[in-house]
């Protein structure tokens, strides 16, 4: 009985959560338990889960294990209950009805084998009588009926009673609807309260938005609560969640009528009010400090996952021969360039900046490396000395003849991360650990998935308070959303490393190895058939990850392209239809304009799967990532010192909040779009208005020097304020506040406490 109810009740949960039908959840299990990714199910099975996308599989996949957690739970709480020989039809039902654990904690409470409690050692002690005796004769003297219960055990009348509240409150907690009856009244209500720690006003200092914070516990943002949490868990901030009268008097009524309480007695009333107190406000306070803690990760995973994907898909520069520039002043700025591959030519390290100012043979060097190599492009890392030395080049620019590579301020977050990172380290063992950072900046101008995925998500900072979420889960929907990523734009199996195979569907790090030492054994692969041979790499993974990956220039055009070999017989019969060779057809969309998918359906195929043939074969191998766009820094803003309010300014976005949106102007800062500027029409979601990497115009509404605050708008006619020249700036409406900015370097993973302090929106 139980089994049925709970495989019946998941995909319905499921169906309802992610807006689908229960047969699509039921299809798409199945596959999920059958071993298939969920690349894979997203691009060629369609017809079986009636076109899910990836964003759906994903928040079904996380649910599924949920759940299925959850039904185990369930099980375990009817059996112990059964154990007891207590388990009857009606707490059946009401385990098959819960939907959380909270309820299932709430059938579990009365049967619960516990330790030794007060309740337990006043029935032991013989004070079980008397507690019936008080709830039968209300109107009776409490002290008069405890009296014949005195001795050894229980020395007075105070001790007696004390062993009766005891037992009654545990009663009454115990019943099985109460706290089913409060629990929703009260997260309606409740209020999240953050207070100062006495004594710690100026250790805390970065938490002083929270001193003396209020606001309804069921809408704090989870930025807000993450700040707050991090702020108790410095021990700067108590944190606590307080309810309102009118929800204790509702939790009082409904203790004293679902148990029955009579009414009258004083004593039962300080009973009923220690219930609540002491049983119900404890046990309310940690679900709801653990559900608001889920909820601010949960918000916080899908803010990175987001920004993650948007900067993953940004526009590849291109295969050209690119120099890399890695910013720094003491030390030099370290340089490296690669071929169209991405292949390492030559390094270099050179002084312009203090204290060797050695500006001429820094301009000498890098124009004969230009030269010698036929350099396209130039990455400069937007860290420290990063405006100088794009300067620096530009003035290179100009005193260079004839055709001038491009220069390009690309982020060079997770840069050293993957300098000292063991793939770095075999990929180049003889190599600076300094210098290795400069051969990132260049590959990910190039081709920015294939080189960021070489980086460990977590580090590439377009989180906000990444490290105070689960790990697991966070690492889990970071590689979730990297996978998703990379077999969306698709794979050169010949050119691809390690890493970026790794992403693959049904490849993995060790298969992904493989397959290299596969080919740099025997050549590159001329068929996508040949992955077969690559040890290790049997049926079920060539299913999963043939359609993902591309062999250019083979014998099958096939190859080349998003088509399944599955699928291969039915593109073929699809060219065949319109008369022409597959080669000459392929990337011919007018040849294919006529098509009627209806006309090859089979049992195996159905209309979505036809339809992903044809603009396959009309776009074959076409990359979904943008056209490469880069923002123009205006000539002369290097400083935050240099901007005023009401400039107008291009900038590329670096980081997008539940809050707002962080734009590199070029000041070393990065100015903050509060969520209120981020259109002339309200926005929900600032994810929906901006994507990291994206190129945006704004508007300097209001400078803080000295706070290194920049405030900018998106909107047509932001209100403009004064700049701030070492001095707190002066208030003004809430919509309107300037913003602490994000610091390039203080690393692009500390959001939270440079928009929680700036907005309380």
């Amino acid at each position: 009985m139980m089994n049925l109810i709970e495989e019946m009740s998941i995909p319905k949960l499921i169906a309802a959560e992610i807006g689908c039908q229960v047969k699509q959840v039921i299809a798409a299990v199945e596959l999920i338990d059958n071993g298939d990714t969920i690349p894979f199910i997203a691009r060629y099975r369609k017809e079986v889960t009636g076109g899910l996308d990836d964003v759906q599989l994903r928040k079904l996949d996380e649910r599924l294990l949920y759940l299925r957690d959850f039904s185990k739970r369930r099980e375990a709480v009817k059996s112990a209950i059964e154990a007891q020989g207590k388990l009857t039809d009606d707490i059946l039902t009401r385990l098959g009805k819960a939907t959380t654990k909270a309820e299932l904690e709430d059938i579990h409470a009365p049967y619960r084998v516990k330790l030794k409690t007060k309740a337990q050692k006043a029935i032991d002690n013989g004070l079980q009588p008397l507690a019936e005796a008080i709830l039968a004769q209300p109107q009776s003297d409490p002290e008069a009926l405890a009296s014949p219960y005195l001795g050894e055990t229980v020395p007075s009348v105070k001790a007696a009673l004390d062993g009766v509240r005891d037992i009654l409150s545990e009663q009454f907690s115990h019943h099985p609807d109460t706290a089913a009856k409060i629990r929703p009244v009260a997260k309606k209500s409740a209020r999240l309260r953050a207070t100062v720690v006495a004594g710690k006003e100026e250790a805390g200092n970065k938490f002083a938005d929270y001193f003396d914070h209020t606001e309804n516990w069921a809408k704090a943002p989870g930025h807000r609560i993450l700040a707050m949490l991090r702020g108790q868990e410095a021990e700067m901030l108590f944190v606590d969640v307080e309810f309102d009268d009118e929800t204790v008097t509702f939790a009082k009524s409904a203790i004293l009528n679902d148990n029955e309480v009579p009414r009258g007695s004083v004593f039962l009333d300080k009973v009923i009010d220690w219930t609540w107190k002491v049983k119900f406000t404890t046990r309310l306070i940690s679900e709801m400090r653990s559900e608001m803690r889920e909820r601010a990760e949960k918000e916080a995973i899908d803010v990175f996952v987001t920004n993650l994907k948007a900067l993953l898909m940004a526009a590849p520069a291109g295969m050209k021969a690119t120099m890399g520039l890695d910013p720094g002043i003491r030390t030099g700025v370290k340089v490296a360039v690669v071929d169209a591959t991405g292949k390492l030519l030559a390094t270099s390290t050179v002084y312009p900046y203090a204290p060797r100012n050695d500006v001429r043979g820094t301009l000498a060097e890098l124009g004969a490396l230009v030269r010698k190599f036929d350099v396209e492009l130039i990455a400069i890392g937007n860290g420290t000395a990063s405006r100088e030395t794009d300067a620096l080049v530009g003035e290179l620019l100009k005193e260079m003849n004839g055709k001038k590579p491009r220069k390009v301020v690309v982020s060079e977050a997770g840069a050293s991360v993957y300098s000292a990172s063991e793939f770095a380290s075999r990929e180049f063992p003889d190599l600076d650990v300094s210098l290795r950072g400069a051969v990132s900046i260049a590959r990910r101008l190039q081709d920015p998935l294939a080189e960021l995925v070489k980086i460990d998500p977590k580090a590439i900072g377009v989180g906000q308070y990444q490290h105070d979420v689960d790990q697991s889960r966070l690492a889990r929907a970071l590689a979730g959303a990297v996978e998703d990523v990379v077999n969306s734009v698709g794979v050169d199996v010949n050119t691809a490393s390690p890493a970026l195979l790794s992403y693959v569907a049904g490849v993995g790090p060790s298969l992904a190895e493989m397959i290299v030492s596969y080919r740099d054994e025997n050549g590159i692969f001329t068929k996508r058939s040949e992955l077969k041979s690559v040890p290790r790499l049997g049926p079920r993974a060539f299913s999963q990850c043939a359609g993902f990956l591309r062999v250019i220039g083979g014998p099958e055009p096939l190859d080349s392209s998003a088509v399944h070999p599955e699928a291969y017989k039915v593109a073929k019969q699809i060219v065949a239809d319109c008369g022409r060779d597959l080669r000459d057809i392929m990337g011919d969309a007018s040849s294919l304009r006529d098509v009627d998918p209806e006309k090859f359906v089979t049992g195996e195929f159905g209309i979505p799967t036809i339809k992903d043939i044809i603009e396959e074969l009309r776009k074959p191998g076409r990359d979904p990532r943008p056209e490469f766009k880069t923002a123009s820094f205006m000539e002369g803003i290097n400083e935050i010192s240099d901007l005023r309010p009401g400039m107008r300014l291009e900038g590329t976005v670096t980081n997008v909040a539940a809050f707002g949106a962080f734009v590199d102007i070029g000041v070393h800062q990065d100015g903050l779009v509060h969520i209120s500027q981020l259109s002339d029409s309200y926005v929900s979601d600032p994810s929906k208005v901006v994507k990291a990497g994206q190129v945006v115009k704004v508007v300097v509404t209001s400078v803080d020097v000295k706070a290194k605050r920049i405030g900018l708008s998106m909107k047509s006619n932001p209100e403009i304020g004064e700049p701030v020249r070492g001095k707190k700036p002066a208030p003004r409406q809430r919509d309107n506040k300037p913003a602490k900015t994000q610091s390039k370097s203080d690393g692009m993973g500390q959001l939270g406490e440079a928009l929680a302090k700036a907005f309380r929106k």
